[in-house]
């Protein structure tokens, strides 16, 4: 079933995740795309556990693109419980890179989030790879004091506002 977000000349559609009969191209992705390899057990722990948090872009039958996260249950710093969302991978196939198509999966993915009532939603990005850093910056994303971990508010993300841009810009910390 397609999502909201197709690609407006009709060749991109953006699917749920169903069953493991993609997961081996879920993995031929990632694997290309991402540094850390992943065993198979990793994926089954997202794709099980939060299948509604996995998007997939279709271009004439083939993956182009996917995004894989979680949502879980932690404590806040007063020690009450929020739900925060994870971007644990996020990979477009190099044929099809700059033409939105990651953009499309984060933002759906981080409305799904926010359906879930998901106070912000993390990532980890390479500080080296400057595309990931630059795609993240343009959604929103701040830097985290941390230097590595990626937080977003969602309430100004879903509204796809711009941060208010400030003298130290390389911080990528957006709080709710």
């Amino acid at each position: 079933m397609p999502n909201e977000g197709s690609d407006p000349k009709g060749l991109i559609e953006y699917v749920d995740y169903r069953d493991e009969s993609i997961l081996p191209e879920i993995m031929a992705l990632v694997d290309r795309d991402l540094s850390e390899p992943y065993s198979v057990f990793t994926y089954r722990y997202f794709l099980v556990n939060w299948p509604q948090l996995c998007i997939c872009a279709i271009r004439r039958g083939e993956l182009v693109g996917v995004v894989v996260c979680k949502a879980e249950e932690e404590p806040d710093r007063h020690n009450r419980s929020e739900y925060r969302g994870y971007i644990a991978m996020l990979a477009v196939s190099d044929s099809c890179r700059r033409r939105g198509i990651g953009s499309v999966l984060v933002k759906q993915a981080v409305q799904r989030m926010r359906e879930l009532k998901c106070v912000e939603a993390m990532l980890e990005t390479e500080v080296t790879n400057a595309e990931s850093l630059r795609l993240y910056g343009r959604l929103g994303f701040a830097r985290d004091e941390v230097g590595a971990l990626c937080r977003l508010a969602l309430k100004h993300f879903l509204d796809f506002k711009q941060p208010q841009q400030h003298e130290n810009a390389r911080a990528m910390n957006f709080v709710l």
